[in-house]
């Protein structure tokens, strides 16, 4: 019998955050304390957004209402990096980072946990920015899913292939 395996990935869902930042923009221009404030939010290529309103305070108050309707959305928040607002002009800017794949770094720690904490008989192999874990057992690999999922790592993590 082959092996069953799974990928453990770290990937943005690029129409959730669209319908994100569509939602927010809407918001924004219904509620009242955002009048007149010049408060907008757009897509900055694809692993950006732009964040921008005429006070330190507005911009932040945007950023929530994003984070507020990605969390609507199931979408990790781990997978914003918001800088500091920062001042342009007349307007305040804030740019928030779309984090995607799972690093080098963070690869390792979570084969290390798998090899450490996991069943045996475990096969753990990094690719690229993707991990693929397999096992003769089904039982195995969902006790893999239990343990990676119950880690706080400092970013978003799904699992996908399952086979």
């Amino acid at each position: 019998m082959a092996d069953s395996s799974f990928d453990i990935v770290s990937k943005l869902d690029q129409q959730e955050i669209d319908n994100a930042i569509n939602q927010a923009e809407r918001e924004i221009s219904q509620r009242f304390d955002f009048k007149g404030t010049g408060a907008t939010i757009k897509r900055s290529g694809d692993a950006a957004v732009e964040i921008s309103a005429n006070a330190d305070d507005r911009a932040t108050a945007v950023l929530d209402v994003f984070k507020d309707k990605l969390i609507k959305r199931n979408q990790s928040l781990k997978i914003l990096e918001a800088e500091e607002p920062r001042a342009s002009g007349r307007e305040s800017k804030i740019t928030v980072a779309l984090k995607e794949g799972i690093s080098q770094e963070n690869a390792k720690k979570i084969g290390k946990l798998i090899r450490d904490e996991g069943p045996k008989g475990v096969k753990v192999q990094v690719q690229g920015d993707e991990l693929r874990v397999s096992s003769k057992k089904r039982d195995d690999l969902q006790a893999i899913i239990a343990l990676v999922k119950g880690q706080d790592y400092d970013f978003a993590v799904q699992f996908n292939n399952y086979r």
